[in-house]
C-alpha cells in the first residue's frame, strides 16, 4: 500500500514537473493550489531518500504522518494557505484596478 502510494505520488510529480516551460505560468497566474502541493513534494522526496537508506525507517515516516498531531497541522496549514492565498489574489486584483485607473487612465 505504501509503496503505491510512493509511486503515485512520484509519477504525478514526474508528469508535472516535464510540462514544458511554454506553459508554465507566472507567479500571479497560478492556482492557489500549486502552492498547497509543496509541501507534499518535499515530504514525498524526504520519503523517497530515506526509503532508499531504509525501508523500516521509511514505514516509521510512514507511521507517524499519520497520527493525529500531523493531519491536525497539515489541515490547520493547508486552511491558512487557502485563506492567504485567496487574500493575495484579491490584493493583486486591487493592485491591477488601481495601476489601470490611476497610472494608466484606463
Amino acid at each position: 500500500m505504501v509503496q503505491y502510494r510512493a509511486l503515485v505520488i512520484a509519477l504525478i510529480l514526474l508528469i508535472s514537473t516535464t510540462v514544458p516551460e511554454v506553459h508554465s505560468k507566472s507567479i500571479f497566474e497560478r492556482d492557489r493550489r500549486d502552492w498547497q502541493a509543496i509541501p507534499d513534494a518535499v515530504a514525498n522526496y524526504i520519503f523517497e531518500a530515506v526509503n532508499k537508506v531504509s525501508p523500516k525507517a521509511a514505514q516509521l515516516l510512514v507511521d507517524f504522518s499519520h497520527t493525529s498531531v500531523v493531519t491536525g497541522t497539515r489541515s490547520f496549514l493547508s486552511r491558512e494557505i487557502t485563506r492567504l492565498s485567496i487574500l493575495a489574489e484579491h490584493l493583486i486584483e486591487k493592485i491591477r484596478n488601481m495601476w489601470n485607473t490611476k497610472v494608466l487612465g484606463y
